[in-house]
């Protein structure tokens, strides 16, 4: 199953370092791209049905370390 989340930044430079980390992201393979006018990041992904999915949790924390947040 595919799930998808986007978050919003201040700037456009740091939507693009959280794109940046998420094209070398080890967590989970995901899809992200610029949206919102270079303020955002949507982000798609399969969840991992065998268990407990930490990749939601995981984004959420990369995307608090850039001051980012889930619109």
């Amino acid at each position: 199953m595919e799930s998808q989340v986007s978050y919003r930044f201040d700037s456009q430079q740091t939507a693009n370092r959280f794109l940046n980390k998420l094209k070398h992201w080890s967590v989970a393979k995901v899809t992200a791209t610029l949206c919102q006018g270079g303020f955002g990041v949507k982000i798609r992904y399969e969840v991992d049905t065998s268990g407990f999915d930490y990749t939601l949790a995981e984004l959420d924390d990369l995307a608090m370390q850039h001051e980012g947040e889930e619109i």
